[in-house]
């Protein structure tokens, strides 16, 4: 579930606001340049040419994605087809990169996917043209984040959106706290909800990936984007003040037992999703601090998004509005015009705006309008994004070496499972964060 896509996740939003071949293709010649998607004259220019997409969307969320290669299939004429990755992206590619037969485009679920495939010669540098299009419409972070020795290999194409906080509205009215907006004013009112009975959190610790996304918003916060920046490339040690600030602010929480449902053993035998079950099916505490996947699992709890089961932003620890995003990478394995026009398309404002009239789909392009989403939760989400322009950050253990950022019960996840355990030791927290990351980054 820790790359549980927002596709899984917005459906479940979608659906609830309205309830209250894997076969060598054949394409034209290699070249070093993307072919325009069409003439001006409105001529179909990659008439006959045909291209295979990989990613690991099946059921509604491929559905929908097969939509926006329809639209573009009807623009240039080119014949798409899709094949599913299945959730080990790795996996599928590997042998198909080593069999010399990689499909045309291929969606990344992570960035590290991109700086490995990049080391191997699997990925094309994207064009002049797909470039320009990043330019125009992205920030300049995200254009860094599909780089790799200095050329441009990929695009964020789809986002998952982790700085939020969902909450159990009965509980808030029946403690009468207001949603909060600060760090503080989430301490103040987790402790009136203590003292109304009910535990103001349920942590999902037995999934260390859901305690890597709370230091992370937490450390964006209340550090900034540039240190953020640094310590996912381990430029500055996790033994700098600036981290054992955030671990003071998460202890905070994790260090009141009357904060934590099942205090922090409990806490740690708790995977995701059972911790928003714990909320919206047996309703025994008041908050769930994760990403907007959480209104599926709420959802099937019974809740009604938008009614019982709301949100809101992970509230500011420091100077900045946190908004981390997780989301899929698209890159070129085969040179060739159809493939470069066909990231062309899914990086514009056009194909953007297509796919965000569907349903389970969050755009990191800062030019589609949040009014193109289909429901109000969504474009709020959406919103949220092009709010937070350059200060945006993807999930910092994703950029990490999977042994520090990716391990179940090894790296970062373990450390931070420990510091649930004794939150009191920050400095001991510290120290086996850094242990852990020299081993990784050597």
């Amino acid at each position: 579930m820790r790359k549980a896509s927002a596709a899984v996740v917005l459906a479940g939003l979608a659906v609830a606001v309205a309830a209250c071949g894997n076969a060598p293709t054949t394409t034209t010649p290699t070249a070093s340049e993307s072919a325009p998607a069409s003439s001006a004259a409105g001529a179909k220019t990659l008439e006959g040419v045909k291209l295979e997409v990989a990613a690991k969307w099946t059921g509604a969320e491929q559905k929908n994605f097969e939509q926006v290669l329809k639209a573009f299939s009807d623009k240039t004429g080119a014949t798409v087809t899709y094949a599913s990755t299945g959730e080990d992206t790795g996996a599928y590619l590997g042998p198909r990169i080593q069999g010399k037969n990689p499909p045309d485009v291929a969606i990344l679920p992570q960035p590290g996917l991109v700086q490995q495939y990049a080391k191997q010669d699997a990925l094309k540098p994207l064009s002049a043209e797909v470039t320009q299009e990043i330019d125009t419409n992205y920030t300049p972070y995200w254009k860094e984040l599909g780089s790799a020795d200095g050329k441009v290999y990929g695009v964020l194409i789809k986002a998952a959106h982790k700085s939020l906080v969902w909450y159990r509205s009965d509980a808030f009215e029946e403690a009468g706290v207001q949603v909060p907006t600060t760090w503080d004013e989430l301490i103040k009112a987790g402790q009136t909800i203590a003292d109304s009975g009910t535990p103001p959190f349920s942590l999902c610790g037995a999934s260390g990936w859901t305690l890597t996304d709370l230091f992370e918003n937490v450390y964006l916060s209340s550090a900034g984007p540039e240190n953020y920046d640094k310590l996912s490339k381990h430029e500055i040690p996790w033994t700098d003040a600036s981290v054992a600030t955030a671990l003071e602010k998460i202890a905070q929480i994790a260090g009141k037992k009357e904060f934590v449902l099942d205090g922090a053993s409990g806490a740690l035998q708790t995977d995701f999703p059972t911790c928003v079950t714990k909320v919206y099916g047996n309703k025994k505490a008041a908050m769930v601090i994760e990403a907007d996947f959480v209104a599926t699992q709420a959802t099937q709890d019974g809740a009604k998004v938008g009614e019982g089961a709301k949100y809101f932003p992970f509230p500011k620890a420091g100077d900045t509005a946190p908004v981390v995003l997780g989301g899929d990478v698209a890159v070129v394995m085969k040179d060739s015009p159809g493939a470069m026009a066909l990231v062309q398309f899914l990086a514009s404002k056009e194909g953007g705006e297509i796919w965000a009239k569907l349903p389970g789909y969050l755009s990191p392009n800062k030019n589609v309008s949040p009014d193109n989403y289909p429901d109000e939760l969504t474009k709020q989400l959406g919103q949220t994004i092009v709010s937070a322009g350059d200060a945006v950050r993807y999930d910092m253990s994703d950029l990490a070496p999977s042994a520090f950022g990716g391990t179940d019960g090894k790296g970062e996840w373990k450390v931070l499972q420990d510091f649930l355990r004794n939150p009191s030791d920050v400095k001991g927290a510290q120290a086996a964060l850094e242990a852990e990351a020299k081993k990784a980054w050597k």
